[in-house]
């Protein structure tokens, strides 16, 4: 008969698990007491499974008699179906200088338009040089101008703060919140 004896990584299971003692549970849930570890894969090979430690923090630690190929495939489906319910966010930056002449700022609203429409967050950011520094209000209103211009496709969640050298305003798309 084939054993599974190191195949995983992450779970003990077989020869592998040495514990004194065991709480054991069979493939259908219900619990068939505290043994010793040898009982238990006495238990497992009579019923052509395999021992799986499944909570080795528990005292005694849960071991599981279950067929250890089907086990991981089920856990294997499990996690593809979280990972295909995942949504990715994806946030796009818009740099400007705090200088920027209006057909500028109407060229990265219309790129923040797009970037919105699809449905990813915008990091717009005014960053500062030199003297400009002194002048970080100026780069408040731009900012906030530029909320104005993309106001139909998307909305302000972090209002203008400065960071540094940089003021950065933070705008997500109106039909995701």
């Amino acid at each position: 008969m084939w054993r599974c004896v190191n195949i995983s990584k992450e779970f003990q299971i077989n020869e592998q698990i040495r514990d004194r003692e065991l709480r054991v549970v069979d493939a259908d849930g219900n619990q068939l007491g505290v043994m010793s570890s040898r009982d238990a894969q006495k238990l497992a090979d009579e019923k052509e499974m395999d021992l799986v430690k499944i909570s080795p923090n528990a005292n005694p630690p849960v071991c599981r008699i279950l067929d250890y190929g089907k086990f991981k495939y089920e856990q294997s489906r499990k996690e593809k179906e979280a990972k295909k319910n995942q949504k990715v966010i994806n946030i796009k930056e818009i740099r400007m200088s705090a200088n920027v002449q209006e057909h500028d700022l109407n060229v990265k609203a219309k790129n923040a338009h797009k970037f919105l429409e699809n449905g990813d967050r915008v990091k717009a950011s005014v960053r500062f040089r030199g003297r400009e520094m002194a002048y970080t209000d100026g780069g408040k209103v731009l900012l906030l101008k530029f909320a104005e211009k993309v106001s139909e496709v998307g909305k302000i969640e972090k209002p203008p703060k400065l960071e540094g050298r940089s003021m950065v305003l933070h705008l997500v798309p109106k039909k995701e919140s």
